[in-house]
């Protein structure tokens, strides 16, 4: 309910857990291993998402991958053309959101508290990486970029270099920093 704009509110917090235990305890679903299975409407729903998904595998295969797709927007356009989907079925009511187009309450709109690092916390934390970037291996560091730039160039897998450069203190920003040299910096294209 509110964690798109903050920090998780003990109000939310709670109504989540209560919505689970009314689940559990209240309901019995936790008492079988499959409580909709066998249900007709359940497979069939199942059966025609797998469909779906079979189709959009075959239509990427068709275009020549995942890669190709973001390439030349393809993909971009199908996320684009859902969107649009969704958005005019929940605009005509074809599609329910509650607290949305149905179920529409006249008082007055949920205030949800935005949450806002205070000037504090942010010199505080600028300052423990300030100690850590002073009290860390230089070295060592530098060492573990280059192994992972080196490494960027080859068909390895990147995973234990960057768990190396996360172990000696490399920052994120510095790690993503030595694959961009290689890699380049990925720019979606725009397409309408």
């Amino acid at each position: 309910m509110d964690e798109t704009l903050a920090l998780p509110t003990e109000e939310s917090v709670q109504v989540a857990l209560r919505t689970q235990q009314i689940l559990a305890y209240e309901t019995g679903v936790p008492n079988v291993i499959d409580p909709l299975g066998g249900s007709y409407y359940v497979e069939t729903l199942t059966t025609e998402l797998e469909r779906e998904a079979e189709q959009l595998f075959e239509q990427i295969a068709e275009i020549g991958g995942v890669v190709r797709g973001l390439e030349t927007g393809w993909l971009q356009r199908k996320i684009n053309e859902s969107a649009a989907r969704q958005q005019w079925e929940i605009e005509q009511h074809r599609r329910v959101i509650v607290g949305v187009n149905e179920f529409v309450t006249d008082g007055p709109a949920l205030e949800i508290e935005l949450l806002k690092i205070a000037e504090e916390t942010e010199r505080e934390q600028a300052q423990r990486m300030a100690k850590m970037r002073s009290t860390r291996d230089s070295a060592l560091v530098e060492k573990r970029l280059s192994a992972l730039r080196e490494a960027a160039g080859t068909p390895r897998n990147l995973m234990p270099y960057i768990l190396d450069c996360a172990r000696a203190y490399c920052t994120l920003y510095e790690i993503r920093a030595a694959m961009e040299t290689v890699f380049g910096a990925y720019r979606e294209p725009v397409f309408f």
